[in-house]
């Protein structure tokens, strides 16, 4: 005889008193920016290379990844422009470091769902 899964009912979100609310704070707009900057595998091959090592040296990062050089430059720009990471000129090249405090958010964005 096949087992049944028993679901427990959790208590429901909304009574019925009235309509649904949502928070209104800005964690869901700071959440989508950073989840748009990691939402692509490449992006995120990046920020945990970024996470593993102090700076990175933009040529470094190309070897790393089965990508053109112009596919790595436009996924490190989407994630220059959330804050994410980080870059700095250095003569001919471009150092990229991740940004501890937007990581930290992310991550308590995360945790907090």
């Amino acid at each position: 005889m096949a087992k049944q899964s028993v679901v427990k009912m959790k208590k429901p979100c909304c009574d019925d008193t009235g309509p649904c609310r949502l928070p209104a704070d800005r964690s869901a707009e700071q959440m989508a920016a950073l989840a748009w900057a990691i939402a692509h595998p490449a992006r995120v091959r990046i920020v945990r290379l970024l996470i593993s090592r102090n700076t990175c040296v933009c040529g470094e990062i190309v070897d790393e990844m089965p990508l053109a050089q112009s596919t790595v430059s436009q996924h490190l720009k989407i994630l220059k422009e959330s804050g994410l990471v980080q870059g700095e000129v250095d003569g001919p090249k471009v150092c990229y470091c991740i940004n501890p405090e937007k990581l930290a958010m992310l991550k308590a964005l995360v945790a907090s769902l």
